[in-house]
Protein backbone atom coordinates (compact mmCIF):
# COMPACT_ATOMS: atom_id res chain seq x y z
CA UNK A 1 0.00 0.00 0.00
CA UNK A 2 1.09 3.37 -0.99
CA UNK A 3 0.04 5.44 1.73
CA UNK A 4 -0.39 5.86 5.60
CA UNK A 5 -3.36 6.92 6.87
CA UNK A 6 -4.79 9.44 9.27
CA UNK A 7 -5.63 8.14 12.39
CA UNK A 8 -9.37 9.02 11.87
CA UNK A 9 -9.45 7.13 8.97
CA UNK A 10 -7.37 4.17 11.07
CA UNK A 11 -10.03 4.59 13.34
CA UNK A 12 -12.83 3.83 11.34
CA UNK A 13 -15.47 0.82 12.37
CA UNK A 14 -17.20 0.44 9.57
CA UNK A 15 -15.45 1.55 6.07
CA UNK A 16 -11.74 0.24 5.42
CA UNK A 17 -9.65 2.41 3.13
CA UNK A 18 -6.53 1.77 0.86
CA UNK A 19 -4.29 3.17 -2.10
CA UNK A 20 -2.76 0.02 -4.21
CA UNK A 21 -1.27 1.59 -7.71
CA UNK A 22 -2.93 5.05 -7.95
CA UNK A 23 -6.29 3.32 -7.45
CA UNK A 24 -8.22 4.04 -3.81
CA UNK A 25 -10.15 1.65 -2.45
CA UNK A 26 -13.24 2.54 -0.46
CA UNK A 27 -14.48 -0.72 1.26
CA UNK A 28 -17.50 -1.32 2.92
CA UNK A 29 -16.78 -3.64 5.68
CA UNK A 30 -19.77 -4.46 7.70
CA UNK A 31 -20.28 -8.20 6.33
CA UNK A 32 -22.51 -9.37 9.29
CA UNK A 33 -24.67 -6.52 8.77
CA UNK A 34 -24.76 -7.22 5.14
CA UNK A 35 -23.13 -3.87 4.21
CA UNK A 36 -25.81 -1.85 5.55
CA UNK A 37 -26.44 1.43 6.01
CA UNK A 38 -26.77 3.68 9.33
CA UNK A 39 -25.64 7.58 10.07
CA UNK A 40 -22.79 6.31 11.38
CA UNK A 41 -21.87 4.35 7.73
CA UNK A 42 -22.62 7.16 6.01
CA UNK A 43 -20.35 9.33 7.96
CA UNK A 44 -17.50 7.19 7.29
CA UNK A 45 -18.15 6.78 3.21
CA UNK A 46 -17.86 10.96 3.81
CA UNK A 47 -14.58 10.43 5.48
CA UNK A 48 -13.18 7.83 3.22
CA UNK A 49 -14.27 9.62 0.16
CA UNK A 50 -13.20 13.00 1.18
CA UNK A 51 -9.65 11.50 1.99
CA UNK A 52 -9.38 9.80 -1.44
CA UNK A 53 -10.32 13.05 -3.11
CA UNK A 54 -7.34 14.54 -1.72
CA UNK A 55 -4.83 11.30 -1.63
CA UNK A 56 -1.89 12.38 -4.02
CA UNK A 57 -1.68 9.02 -4.40
CA UNK A 58 -4.83 8.29 -5.71
CA UNK A 59 -6.30 8.66 -9.30
CA UNK A 60 -9.23 6.53 -9.28
CA UNK A 61 -11.40 5.32 -7.10
CA UNK A 62 -13.18 2.10 -6.17
CA UNK A 63 -16.10 1.32 -4.09
CA UNK A 64 -16.40 -2.59 -2.99
CA UNK A 65 -17.64 -4.08 0.11
CA UNK A 66 -16.78 -7.14 1.83
CA UNK A 67 -19.02 -10.52 1.86
CA UNK A 68 -21.89 -11.63 -0.03
CA UNK A 69 -23.68 -8.62 -0.32
CA UNK A 70 -22.76 -5.36 -1.46
CA UNK A 71 -25.17 -3.33 0.42
CA UNK A 72 -28.62 -4.64 1.60
CA UNK A 73 -29.68 -0.59 2.04
CA UNK A 74 -30.68 0.72 5.65
CA UNK A 75 -30.01 -0.88 8.86
CA UNK A 76 -32.93 -2.82 10.36
CA UNK A 77 -32.25 -1.56 13.57
CA UNK A 78 -31.90 1.93 12.38
CA UNK A 79 -35.35 1.77 10.36
CA UNK A 80 -36.75 1.10 13.86
CA UNK A 81 -34.89 4.00 15.24
CA UNK A 82 -36.39 6.23 12.43
CA UNK A 83 -40.18 5.63 13.41
CA UNK A 84 -39.38 7.88 16.49
CA UNK A 85 -37.39 10.82 15.09
CA UNK A 86 -39.53 14.20 14.24
CA UNK A 87 -39.47 16.18 10.85
CA UNK A 88 -36.12 18.35 11.89
CA UNK A 89 -34.39 14.93 12.69
CA UNK A 90 -35.37 12.99 9.84
CA UNK A 91 -34.78 16.40 7.45
CA UNK A 92 -31.44 16.42 9.33
CA UNK A 93 -30.79 12.17 8.21
CA UNK A 94 -31.86 12.13 4.92
CA UNK A 95 -29.46 15.24 4.24
CA UNK A 96 -27.11 13.12 5.27
CA UNK A 97 -27.39 10.68 2.67
CA UNK A 98 -28.13 13.66 0.12
CA UNK A 99 -24.37 15.09 0.84
CA UNK A 100 -22.91 11.67 0.28
CA UNK A 101 -24.60 10.89 -3.03
CA UNK A 102 -23.79 14.10 -4.37
CA UNK A 103 -19.75 14.28 -2.96
CA UNK A 104 -20.08 11.20 -4.71
CA UNK A 105 -21.47 11.92 -7.83
CA UNK A 106 -19.33 15.66 -8.34
CA UNK A 107 -16.04 14.13 -6.47
CA UNK A 108 -13.29 14.94 -8.76
CA UNK A 109 -12.06 11.62 -9.19
CA UNK A 110 -13.61 8.73 -11.71
CA UNK A 111 -15.70 6.67 -8.89
CA UNK A 112 -16.12 2.80 -9.93
CA UNK A 113 -18.59 0.24 -8.13
CA UNK A 114 -17.23 -3.35 -7.76
CA UNK A 115 -20.56 -4.37 -7.06
CA UNK A 116 -19.62 -8.66 -5.81
CA UNK A 117 -23.15 -8.91 -4.49
CA UNK A 118 -26.98 -7.33 -3.85
CA UNK A 119 -27.77 -4.40 -4.25
CA UNK A 120 -31.16 -3.09 -2.34
CA UNK A 121 -32.61 0.50 -1.78
CA UNK A 122 -29.76 2.79 -0.76
CA UNK A 123 -27.23 0.25 -1.58
CA UNK A 124 -28.55 0.32 -5.04
CA UNK A 125 -28.44 3.78 -5.00
CA UNK A 126 -24.76 3.87 -4.25
CA UNK A 127 -23.93 1.06 -6.98
CA UNK A 128 -25.80 3.33 -9.27
CA UNK A 129 -24.15 6.67 -8.23
CA UNK A 130 -20.56 5.53 -9.23
CA UNK A 131 -19.16 6.67 -12.22
CA UNK A 132 -18.50 3.18 -14.17
CA UNK A 133 -19.86 0.03 -12.41
CA UNK A 134 -18.63 -3.91 -12.88
CA UNK A 135 -21.41 -5.93 -11.37
CA UNK A 136 -21.76 -9.82 -11.04
CA UNK A 137 -24.22 -11.99 -12.81
CA UNK A 138 -25.43 -13.29 -9.68
CA UNK A 139 -26.48 -9.50 -7.91
CA UNK A 140 -29.78 -8.47 -8.33
CA UNK A 141 -30.61 -4.88 -8.06
CA UNK A 142 -34.01 -2.85 -6.66
CA UNK A 143 -35.11 0.31 -4.94
CA UNK A 144 -38.15 -1.85 -2.83
CA UNK A 145 -38.68 1.57 -0.68
CA UNK A 146 -42.40 1.62 -2.03
CA UNK A 147 -42.71 -1.77 -0.55
CA UNK A 148 -42.44 -0.60 3.57
CA UNK A 149 -44.41 2.78 2.49
CA UNK A 150 -41.01 4.88 2.05
CA UNK A 151 -39.55 6.54 -1.04
CA UNK A 152 -36.67 6.48 -2.93
CA UNK A 153 -36.60 10.01 -3.14
CA UNK A 154 -32.50 10.82 -2.75
CA UNK A 155 -31.31 8.55 -6.16
CA UNK A 156 -34.57 9.35 -8.29
CA UNK A 157 -32.68 13.00 -8.75
CA UNK A 158 -29.99 10.86 -9.78
CA UNK A 159 -31.55 7.49 -11.96
CA UNK A 160 -33.67 10.09 -13.87
CA UNK A 161 -30.26 11.64 -15.15
CA UNK A 162 -28.55 8.29 -15.25
CA UNK A 163 -31.35 5.97 -17.13
CA UNK A 164 -33.96 8.63 -17.73
CA UNK A 165 -37.84 8.87 -16.47
CA UNK A 166 -39.26 5.91 -18.42
CA UNK A 167 -36.76 3.49 -16.74
CA UNK A 168 -36.77 4.84 -13.07
CA UNK A 169 -40.34 5.33 -13.27
CA UNK A 170 -40.35 1.32 -13.72
CA UNK A 171 -37.92 0.68 -10.97
CA UNK A 172 -38.76 2.83 -8.37
CA UNK A 173 -42.69 2.56 -8.80
CA UNK A 174 -42.80 -1.05 -8.93
CA UNK A 175 -40.09 -2.05 -5.97
CA UNK A 176 -39.37 -5.25 -8.30
CA UNK A 177 -35.68 -6.38 -7.90
CA UNK A 178 -34.34 -7.03 -11.10
CA UNK A 179 -31.19 -9.44 -12.47
CA UNK A 180 -27.89 -7.78 -12.98
CA UNK A 181 -28.71 -8.29 -16.54
CA UNK A 182 -31.39 -6.16 -16.75
CA UNK A 183 -29.59 -3.36 -14.44
CA UNK A 184 -27.14 -3.89 -17.39
CA UNK A 185 -29.38 -3.31 -20.09
CA UNK A 186 -31.27 -0.33 -18.12
CA UNK A 187 -27.93 1.39 -18.34
CA UNK A 188 -28.07 1.14 -14.28
CA UNK A 189 -24.34 -0.71 -14.28
CA UNK A 190 -22.21 -0.73 -16.73
CA UNK A 191 -20.25 -4.10 -16.90
CA UNK A 192 -20.73 -7.78 -15.89
CA UNK A 193 -17.62 -9.46 -14.70
CA UNK A 194 -17.91 -13.45 -13.82
CA UNK A 195 -17.58 -13.54 -9.43
CA UNK A 196 -14.27 -15.14 -9.64
CA UNK A 197 -12.73 -12.36 -12.44
CA UNK A 198 -14.66 -9.20 -10.94
CA UNK A 199 -11.94 -8.13 -8.65
CA UNK A 200 -9.43 -8.42 -10.93
CA UNK A 201 -11.48 -7.12 -13.90
CA UNK A 202 -12.06 -3.78 -11.90
CA UNK A 203 -8.52 -3.33 -10.84
CA UNK A 204 -7.21 -3.80 -14.39
CA UNK A 205 -9.76 -1.16 -15.77
CA UNK A 206 -8.80 1.32 -12.81
CA UNK A 207 -5.06 0.91 -13.26
CA UNK A 208 -5.90 1.53 -17.15
CA UNK A 209 -7.70 4.76 -16.65
CA UNK A 210 -4.83 5.66 -14.27
CA UNK A 211 -2.40 4.79 -16.87
CA UNK A 212 -3.70 5.79 -19.84
CA UNK A 213 -5.75 8.82 -19.40
CA UNK A 214 -5.11 12.35 -18.05
CA UNK A 215 -6.62 12.76 -14.51
CA UNK A 216 -7.11 16.32 -15.25
CA UNK A 217 -8.94 15.73 -18.19
CA UNK A 218 -11.39 12.93 -16.23
CA UNK A 219 -11.90 15.35 -13.92
CA UNK A 220 -13.30 18.67 -15.92
CA UNK A 221 -14.95 15.71 -17.96
CA UNK A 222 -16.85 14.35 -14.91
CA UNK A 223 -17.82 17.58 -13.80
CA UNK A 224 -19.10 18.91 -17.01
CA UNK A 225 -20.89 15.91 -17.57
CA UNK A 226 -22.46 16.88 -14.27
CA UNK A 227 -23.54 20.19 -15.26
CA UNK A 228 -24.68 20.01 -18.39
CA UNK A 229 -28.22 18.16 -18.14
CA UNK A 230 -29.47 21.14 -16.15
CA UNK A 231 -28.65 24.01 -18.72
CA UNK A 232 -30.71 25.27 -21.59
CA UNK A 233 -29.09 23.90 -24.90
CA UNK A 234 -27.63 27.50 -25.81
CA UNK A 235 -25.80 27.68 -22.43
CA UNK A 236 -24.62 24.30 -22.54
CA UNK A 237 -22.86 24.55 -25.96
CA UNK A 238 -21.53 27.90 -24.67
CA UNK A 239 -19.90 26.15 -21.33
CA UNK A 240 -18.75 23.47 -23.30
CA UNK A 241 -16.66 25.78 -25.78
CA UNK A 242 -15.42 27.71 -22.91
CA UNK A 243 -14.75 24.13 -21.31
CA UNK A 244 -13.07 23.02 -24.21
CA UNK A 245 -10.81 26.08 -24.88
CA UNK A 246 -9.75 26.26 -21.43
CA UNK A 247 -8.53 22.44 -22.20
CA UNK A 248 -6.24 23.60 -25.01
CA UNK A 249 -4.26 25.78 -22.84
CA UNK A 250 -3.58 22.95 -19.87
CA UNK A 251 -0.24 21.17 -19.83
CA UNK A 252 -1.95 17.78 -19.92
CA UNK A 253 -3.05 18.94 -23.30
CA UNK A 254 0.45 20.26 -24.45
CA UNK A 255 1.74 17.01 -23.36
CA UNK A 256 -0.88 14.83 -24.52
CA UNK A 257 -0.70 16.60 -28.41
CA UNK A 258 3.35 16.83 -28.52
CA UNK A 259 3.40 13.07 -27.62
CA UNK A 260 0.90 12.44 -29.99
CA UNK A 261 2.01 14.56 -33.43
CA UNK A 262 5.88 12.69 -31.88
CA UNK A 263 4.21 9.06 -31.97
CA UNK A 264 5.44 9.36 -28.33
CA UNK A 265 4.12 6.79 -25.87
CA UNK A 266 2.77 8.93 -22.79
CA UNK A 267 2.23 7.99 -19.56
CA UNK A 268 0.09 9.51 -16.90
Amino acid sequence: MENLLTPELEALRYIRYACENRVGYVTLNRPDKRNALNADVVTELKQAFEYAENDANCKVIVLRAAGDVFCAGADLGYIQELQNFGYTDNLEDSTHLMQLFHQIYTLKKVVIGQVQGHALAGGCGLAAICDISFAVPEAKFGYTEVKIGFLPAIVSVFLIRKIGEARTKQLLLSGDVVPAQTALDMGLITFLSTKEGLAATVQAYAERLCRENSGQSMEVTKEMLARLPEMPLEDGLRYAAQSNAEARGSEDCRRGISAFLNKEKISW
